[in-house]
């Protein structure tokens, strides 16, 4: 199902708005994350993690959590404003060749798969789970069936109305400094993740979400 014209110019007209009153899509689903996590977990790795909200975020209710990044500028910037968490380690790696040691109790990765090798990804995230270890990945597809564009189109609406609210909250249309890093356009649909999934992670769940973003969460044996 192609989009149409009207929807074509809706999320245009969405993106002009973001670009005013900017907020961080992938940080308001960190809820979502932390209600996937124990009360306390051992090691964790946040894979992207950019400036490292989501890893601060964690440091609490973590023994030592490791973020990765490829971009030493985001990775200079998660270490300056993290030096009152002494748990949290941040590296200029990337996924497919850095040196990690592997047993993490959890592990996150929030809209960077799209940025590499999707298959070889998931499976090194998988290799790199403890035994019980959670996987939870929020990322980003290609809209491909109806279902996809009608999801697309409520969160139009519901972005305008989230977007409002958290300006007001900050007190300012300044764009979040977690939203400096380069951005990629999603090339895999819903259905294909869900083939991979079902290849590399077998029994993990893959859900879709509003604001134009899926779940995978994958618990290994």
């Amino acid at each position: 199902m192609a989009m149409t014209g009207t929807g074509q110019r809706a999320l245009a007209w969405c993106d002009a708005w973001n670009r005013r009153h900017p907020w961080d899509h992938n940080a308001h689903h960190h809820d979502w994350i932390e209600r996937h996590l124990s009360a306390r977990t051992g090691a964790a790795l946040d894979v992207g993690c950019g400036t490292g909200d989501l890893a601060r975020r964690l440091s609490p209710r973590t023994g030592q959590v490791t973020g990765i990044d490829t971009d030493p500028a985001v990775i200079d910037t998660a270490r300056r404003l993290s030096t009152h968490e002494t748990n949290v380690d941040f590296r200029c790696e990337d996924l497919l060749s850095a040196d990690l040691p592997g047993g993490y109790d959890v592990i996150t990765a929030l809209a960077v798969l799209h940025h590499v090798p999707f298959e070889p990804a998931l499976s090194r995230l998988r290799d790199l789970l403890a035994p019980g270890g959670t996987l939870l990945v929020l990322g980003v597809y290609r809209e491909e069936v109806p279902s996809d564009h009608l999801l697309s189109a409520a969160a139009v609406s519901a972005n305008l109305i989230v977007g409002t609210v958290k300006a007001l909250r900050r007190g300012s249309a300044q764009r979040p400094v977690a939203m400096s890093a380069p951005t990629a356009p999603a090339t895999m649909t819903l259905r294909e993740i869900r083939d991979v999934a079902r290849r590399r992670a077998p029994g993990a769940a893959v859900r879709r979400h509003l604001f134009w973003r899926y779940s995978l969460r994958y618990t290994a044996p």
